[in-house]
């Protein structure tokens, strides 16, 4: 299957980087590399580094950015973007001039049914964006306690069933095994009543994301790659993370506002004694949200929120 993607807020993201032609940009989240093509363009002299887990989207995107590169440099490295500091520096790159995240799953990985991500493709359980991680969602599904499978699933996707949904799948697995998206989602959907299930998304759409979220360890890669590249960035580098969901915003949000605001010295105290000093500006006090003519042309940018900070 071709690896579609359609970038997110493509101008609003180009724009906050603030590209120099001669500079040093990451696209941490590479996938098809709708985002990078564009900024490839822009260099001359400059470098673009892609990083992603997927392999499938390190092929596709070497493909695409071949076409569009003139004189720049291209490094792909295949990996996850918790460990961009790690892979970046191993290749000889200390600092850079931009870093772009865009989190969620790809519209490749989405539609791809083999991979497991969707609920409306019937596809054995998986949902792992590195095919090499041994987690998989049916380990979950399986094998996880009652009261973890809840946690979860209440969690990462603030499902207000999560407590009937654990108990339906921890009973049905005790039958037989559950190998697919189609036999979860029937479950999933048997959990919740059918009152609640008149309105509003795909009932198995919460619970899908609490397994991604959970199979990726998303949350806690993007509070590693904030941190990560926090520390690459030059002064006057920035940071611009597109997020999907509340949780992922709200951690770009504190994470943002924690490297402006450091200090944790008492309100009461005359000076700052903590010694912490400010590491970024944030440059958007507000989420950029796509425009309602972006949403109606890709219908997936609905949820997108963009934040953008700068290096001090």
């Amino acid at each position: 299957m071709q690896f579609d993607h359609k970038p997110v807020m493509l101008e609003e993201c180009i724009a906050s980087l603030d590209i120099d032609k001669d500079g040093i940009y990451i696209d941490g989240t590479v996938g098809g590399a709708g985002h990078s093509s564009e900024i490839i363009r822009r260099l001359d002299k400059g470098t673009l580094i892609g990083i992603d887990q997927d392999a499938d989207a390190i092929k596709a995107s070497e493909e695409r950015l071949a076409k569009v590169r003139k004189n720049a440099g291209l490094v792909l490295i295949k990996g996850n973007f918790r460990y961009m500091a790690d892979l970046v520096r191993q290749r000889g790159f200390d600092r850079v001039d931009g870093i772009l995240l865009d989190i969620g799953v790809s519209s490749h990985q989405l539609d791809e049914a083999g991979r497991g991500f969707s609920y409306q493709k019937d596809a054995p359980l998986d949902m792992r964006m590195d095919r090499d991680n041994p987690l998989d969602a049916a380990t979950i599904v399986n094998t996880y306690p009652e009261e973890e499978l809840r946690d979860i699933i209440r969690e990462y996707g603030e499902e207000k069933w999560a407590s009937r949904i654990a108990s339906f799948i921890v009973e049905a697995r005790s039958r037989n095994r559950i190998e697919t998206t189609g036999q979860l989602a029937e479950i999933i959907k048997a959990a919740i009543p059918a009152r609640a299930r008149r309105n509003g998304p795909h009932p198995a759409k919460r619970t899908f994301q609490a397994l991604r979220i959970a199979v990726n360890d998303e949350l806690g890669a993007l509070k590693e790659a904030i941190e990560g590249a926090v520390s690459l960035l030059k002064p006057g580098g920035r940071l611009t993370i597109i997020t999907f969901h509340s949780l992922e915003d709200r951690i770009v949000k504190t994470e943002f506002q924690k490297r402006e605001n450091p200090c944790e010295c008492p309100p009461s105290f005359p000076a700052c004694v903590c010694g912490k000093k400010p590491e970024l500006r944030i440059l958007t006090r507000k989420p950029v949200l796509p425009s309602e003519e972006e949403v109606e042309r890709n219908p997936r940018a609905r949820s997108a929120k963009m934040r953008t900070a700068m290096k001090l």
